[in-house]
């Protein structure tokens, strides 16, 4: 799923395409992208695109008189910039939008139909649409801090939940605990304030880190690469590969639709957290530490 970086990344991709640029032309090609039925969306035709914003994982685009375009690109979302005129992709395709200076194609390479469209109108009903996570990255330290603890999650689970938190999401959460060398699965609630303090700092580093990445590799033209799995990252994706930082193989717990990637070294003092299903199966031939990992892979 895009996160606040791949979001930040496509904001200052579409705002010299489409800011101040009339709407001409909205083409569905997929009954399940839109999920609104009045305003209908042929009543943002004809008009200016007068701002972009980001809500959580969800880029909104305001057209003349309040009227919203809210895209939720969920798991396999994206835009593509094509063109004036472009067709839609058959399969993958669900709407294309018509500028003067080009067309933005809105795809999803998935069968389940997750990505969505809304048009609303005002700001009454944009607010419907947001989780209300904290921005991390316009947060002081005490704001964070009332956040996490917030509610009695792990940190895995805490960073990821958008009411909590605004824009993480699996793969950047990841990349958050590596760097703060703290387990996924401690409890918010048991950090230390030195602790707080660290997952603060490797939060908002690594957020600005990844979008001054995403920014260069784009340079001036449209992201085409958006994807959780990214050359660079420290953990996230790279199960049994080495850690950048002390070189042990990175671990990995599915649990749901998602899953865990950390070092047992650098963030659970050599234990391997038990994945609840293998557990179950292996009983007490669950390696607990990483040396018991490392010798059954031999």
């Amino acid at each position: 799923m895009p996160e606040l970086p791949d979001i930040t990344a496509y904001l200052e991709a579409l705002t010299p395409r489409i800011v101040g640029q009339p709407l001409e032309h909205t083409r569905i090609t997929s009954p399940f992208v839109l999920r609104t039925a009045e305003p209908p969306l042929a009543a943002a035709e004809g008009r200016m695109v007068v701002g972009l914003r980001r809500l959580g994982k969800r880029i909104v685009w305001e057209m003349e008189g309040r009227l919203f375009l809210v895209f939720h690109l969920m798991i396999a979302g994206r835009f593509k910039w094509r063109p004036p005129g472009a067709k839609s992709p058959g399969k993958v395709g669900l709407a294309a939008f018509d500028f003067p200076t080009g067309t933005l194609l809105f795809t999803e390479a998935s069968p389940k139909h997750r990505a969505s469209l809304h048009v609303v109108d005002g700001e009454a009903a944009l607010a419907a649409h947001n989780p209300g996570g904290l921005d991390v990255l316009a947060a002081d330290l005490p704001a964070f801090r009332a956040a996490l603890q917030s509610e009695s999650h792990t940190l895995k689970r805490a960073l990821t939940d958008p009411r909590l938190f605004d824009g993480i999401g699996n793969a950047y959460s990841d990349e958050i605990l590596h760097a703060a060398q703290l387990s996924p699965f401690q409890l918010a609630g048991r950090l230390s304030e030195e602790e707080i303090v660290r997952l603060y700092r490797a939060a908002q580093r690594t957020l600005l880190e990844w979008i001054a990445r995403l920014r260069l590799e784009a340079g001036s033209e449209f992201p085409e690469k958006v994807t959780a799995f990214r050359e660079g990252m420290a953990v996230h994706g790279r199960y049994k590969q080495p850690c950048p930082v002390c070189g042990s193989p990175v671990q990995r717990i599915r649990y749901a639709a998602n899953e865990a990637n950390y070092c047992a070294t650098c963030q659970t003092g050599g234990r391997v957290l038990a994945d609840r299903a293998l557990s179950r199966l292996l009983k007490d031939d669950w390696p607990r530490s990483l040396e018991e990992w490392e010798a059954r892979l031999g």
